[in-house]
């Protein structure tokens, strides 16, 4: 039997998030704690599987929101259901605004913002089509120890202002895709898994 290597994903340990200083829910905060959580003392590659039940270390993930300001200045989010053939069964059904994963040790040799940064454009390669001209920030950082999800991983945000409402899936496990007002999607936050329902009421309340 031939055996397939586990996967690798980048990890900081949890103590120097806390160390950083410890939130729930959201931080615009972002370029302090990338700053130092970035740095090669403290990143590292470990094996998914264990990741997942060590709360000792969070998963960095960029999650990815992309917004539409139409000429009557109305402001549309993209959303999707995720399908049950998404790699993280607990989210599976769930409703949610931000596009992204684990940043792979397949994704660069090296550690820090670089493979950050290459993981950031694999995710987005593998998931939709962008066919729009856009602009792209950082604008925070979501911690959620209230689930088992998240106890393991810590989000970082980055808005994407598009041009055109252009954006489609390119996985099949992400159905039901399209942008929404605002407005609609504030009023049924109970659909949404909870990264998506930070940072709504973070971005759009």
């Amino acid at each position: 039997m031939v055996e397939v290597a586990a996967e690798h994903v980048l990890v900081v340990p949890t103590a120097v998030f806390h160390r950083l200083g410890y939130f729930q829910g959201f931080s615009s905060d972002a370029d302090r704690y990338l700053a130092e959580l970035l740095k090669p003392a403290h990143v590292s590659y470990r094996p998914r599987g264990a990741m997942e039940d060590d709360p000792s270390f969070k998963q960095l993930i960029p999650y990815c929101i992309f917004r539409h300001i139409d000429g009557a200045n109305r402001e549309t989010v993209f959303t999707y259901t995720r399908g049950r053939g998404q790699g993280e069964g607990r989210l599976h059904s769930k409703r949610s605004v931000g596009i992204g994963g684990h940043i792979s040790s397949d994704d660069c040799p090296a550690s820090g913002p670089t493979a950050y940064e290459e993981g950031l454009r694999r995710e987005l390669a593998e998931e939709v089509f962008i066919d729009t001209a856009y602009r792209q920030r950082c604008v925070g950082l979501i911690n959620d120890d209230q689930t088992p999800v998240g106890q393991v991983h810590l989000g970082v945000v980055h808005l994407f202002d598009v041009d055109e409402p252009a954006v489609r899936p390119r996985e099949t496990e992400l159905v039901e895709c399209g942008f929404r007002p605002v407005e609609e999607l504030l009023a049924d936050l109970a659909g949404f898994e909870s990264w998506s329902e930070i940072c709504l009421r973070a971005l759009f309340q």
